[in-house]
């Protein structure tokens, strides 16, 4: 997962300056989020993958799924991707893109594992308290998480809020055994 990131983290970042100089952020945002789902379809990541299939028939392929989504930079951004041989990449750079549009818009994105499910009045105050909390706007996304026995954890950016009982049966487990 590591060895993704680092390989897609130059391609994010040169897709996101670019978006960013030409202000089309949200254009770029759309083509890549539907890219991104392209080759995750197991059909298209075999097609990718197969060398039978030249660079033109692939390219061929992305553009008519894109449509007038794809513009000319994008477009040779896909020729740049088949030639490099980095198509299946493309859903670790559309994710390492969200993440500097959002940081650049001061948003947060927080993961929070909760023990129950939460109604959106409880989201709503969970978001309140962590953008007092940071100073930024948040973006939540829950997932229920019963091994916590009760409460939740929190995950923004590399901060853990761990306010769950497992965490404190955890945390006081340690303390006994020191």
């Amino acid at each position: 997962m590591a060895e993704l990131i680092t390989v897609a983290r130059p391609y994010a970042e040169a897709v996101y300056s670019l978006a960013t100089e030409q202000q089309s952020q949200a254009k770029w945002s759309d083509a890549l989020a539907w890219l991104a789902a392209m080759v995750a379809n197991p059909d298209v990541t075999q097609v990718v993958t197969n060398p039978k299939h030249t660079a033109q028939e692939i390219e061929a392929l992305f553009l008519d799924v894109l449509g007038d989504k794809a513009n000319d930079d994008i477009k040779q951004f896909i020729v740049t991707l088949i030639e490099n041989r980095r198509l299946t990449l493309l859903p670790e750079i559309a994710e390492q893109f969200e993440a500097l549009k959002a940081r650049a818009e001061g948003v947060l994105d927080a993961q929070v594992e909760s023990a129950y499910p939460m109604d959106e009045s409880q989201q709503a105050d969970l978001i309140a308290t962590l953008t007092k909390k940071y100073g930024k706007t948040v973006r939540i996304e829950v997932r229920v998480a019963p091994e916590l026995i009760g409460g939740l954890r929190v995950l923004v950016g590399d901060d853990v809020i761990d306010a769950s009982v497992s965490g404190k049966l955890q945390a006081m487990a340690a303390s006994l055994k020191n």
